[in-house]
C-alpha cells in the first residue's frame, strides 16, 4: 500500500501540503508520459489536487490518498474533449535523448486505455489487480492491454540489442519506463505552491456556489412572476355570437298539391303491379 504522508499531519492543510510535496512532481512526470505535454500535465496536477481539497473529508480518510489524486490527474489528462482545444492538439518537442525519445513516441502511439494501463504498472509499480481496479477494469481485462501494449512498444523499440525472450523485454521494457517516470521530465515551469491551488479550489467553490444561488433566485422570480400574472379564471372562448346578414332564406321541398298526391299514388301503384309483359311472337 501507498505510503500515507497525511497521516501524522496536524490541521487539513498541513496535511494537504504534506500529500502536494509527496507527489505533485510525480504526478506531472506520469501526465506527460500520457499526453504529451507539459502544460496539459501541469493542468492535470493543479485541478487533481484541487478536486481533492474540495473533497478533503473524503481524501484524508482514504487508504491511498496518492492513488486518488493520481486517478482524478489520469482521468483529467486522458478526458477526450482536450482533443478539441487548439493548445494541446500537438505534442511538446521530444526529448533529447534518442532511447528517451523513442520510448515516449512508443508510448503516445498507444490507445490511452492502453497507456495508462502499461505506466500504472511498469511505471508506477501496481500490481495487476490494483491496475485493473484504477482503470475500471476486469484482471483479466488489464492483463492482456498490458500484454498488448507491451508487445506494440517492444516491437516499435525492437533492435538487434534487444532481448529476444519476452519476459527479458518485458522485464527490461519495466526498468526504461520506470526510470523514465522517475527521472523524466521536469517541468519547464514550476508548479503552482500548494497554498495557491487550495486557494483557487475555494474561490472556485465560492463561485460555483454563488451561481447555484442565482439560478435558484431566477428560478423563484420566474415563479413567482407566472403565479402574479396567470389568469385566475378561464376565458370565455370565441367571439360572442351576432346576427349575419345577407344570407338567402331557407329554402327545400314545398308541399305537395291534390293532383300531385294522386299523381305520386298511381306511380307508386304502377310500380308495384306493373305493366304486363310482352312476349314476343314468332313468325
Amino acid at each position: 500500500m501507498t505510503q500515507n504522508p497525511t497521516a501524522r499531519a496536524a490541521t487539513a492543510d498541513e496535511a494537504f501540503d504534506a500529500l502536494y510535496a509527496y507527489c505533485a512532481q510525480a504526478l506531472f512526470r506520469q501526465t506527460f508520459l500520457l499526453t504529451g505535454r507539459q502544460c496539459l500535465s501541469r493542468e492535470s496536477v493543479e485541478r487533481a489536487f484541487a478536486l481533492a481539497w474540495e473533497r478533503w473529508p473524503e481524501v484524508a480518510v482514504d487508504g491511498d490518498p496518492v492513488g486518488w489524486v493520481r486517478a482524478a490527474a489520469y482521468e483529467y489528462a486522458l478526458s477526450p474533449w482536450h482533443r478539441l482545444r487548439r493548445a494541446h492538439r500537438g505534442f511538446d518537442p521530444p526529448p533529447a535523448e534518442p532511447d528517451e525519445r523513442a520510448l515516449l513516441d512508443a508510448l503516445l502511439a498507444l490507445p490511452p486505455s492502453y497507456r495508462r494501463t502499461l505506466l500504472l504498472h511498469d511505471g508506477v509499480g501496481l500490481d495487476l489487480p490494483g491496475t485493473a481496479a484504477e482503470t475500471e477494469a476486469t484482471t483479466p481485462a488489464a492483463a492482456a492491454r498490458l500484454a498488448n501494449a507491451r508487445a506494440a512498444v517492444a516491437e516499435r523499440l525492437s533492435g538487434p540489442a534487444e532481448p529476444r525472450s519476452p519476459a527479458e523485454r518485458s522485464a527490461l521494457l519495466s526498468r526504461r519506463i520506470e526510470a523514465l517516470v522517475r527521472e523524466r521530465p521536469e517541468p519547464t515551469t514550476a508548479l503552482p505552491a500548494p497554498d495557491a491551488v487550495r486557494g483557487g479550489s475555494e474561490r472556485r467553490a465560492q463561485q460555483l456556489t454563488r451561481a447555484v444561488f442565482c439560478f435558484l433566485a431566477l428560478l423563484i422570480g420566474l415563479t413567482l412572476l407566472t403565479l402574479a400574472t396567470a389568469a385566475t379564471r378561464d376565458a370565455p372562448s370565441g367571439s360572442p355570437a351576432h346576427q349575419v346578414e345577407g344570407v338567402p332564406p331557407r329554402s327545400g321541398p314545398q308541399e305537395l298539391t291534390p293532383q300531385n298526391l294522386k299523381l305520386q299514388k298511381k306511380l307508386r301503384d304502377a310500380l308495384v303491379r306493373g305493366p304486363a309483359r310482352l312476349v314476343p311472337r314468332a313468325g
